[in-house]
């Protein structure tokens, strides 16, 4: 029935500003931008008349970012608190935290946990982990 995790949507502020950070952490270019209208995306999404301005990365591991700016409308406030019901995150493997750290931060992130931190207990004890905020 399902076989893989296709894709991961993620709804943005600014697509522009999100596709520069996640082109330059991931070195991934990007592919089929365009302009998602018509009645069919108002009535998937929710929101008759939507249009929305959309783009896909391609991440490691076969799994594609989709990037989506809903426009004409405004949701904000937004407050990307972790305990917020409908939060999203996405966890890389890396090979070098500190480095993968430091890049991310260098490209915009913004740290939440601060430095790398150890899980002290656990399946996963002395597993290094951050969080960290697209811009």
């Amino acid at each position: 029935m399902f076989e893989a995790v296709h894709h991961v949507g993620v709804t943005v502020v600014d697509l522009d500003a999100s596709l520069d950070f996640w082109q330059r952490l991931l070195g991934a270019q990007s592919r089929n931008r365009r302009v998602l209208d018509g009645p069919q995306v108002g009535t998937m999404v929710g929101y008759p008349g939507i249009r929305i301005d959309s783009c896909w990365l391609d991440l490691p591991g076969d799994v594609a970012l989709e990037l989506l700016q809903y426009l004409d409308r405004d949701e904000s406030p937004y407050d990307p608190g972790t305990a917020h019901p409908g939060n999203v995150h996405l966890c890389f493997a890396v090979d070098d935290m500190d480095e993968a750290h430091a890049h991310a931060l260098a490209c915009g992130a913004q740290a939440v946990t601060g430095t790398p931190i150890e899980v002290g207990a656990g399946p996963r004890a002395g597993t290094r982990l951050a969080y960290l905020r697209d811009p």
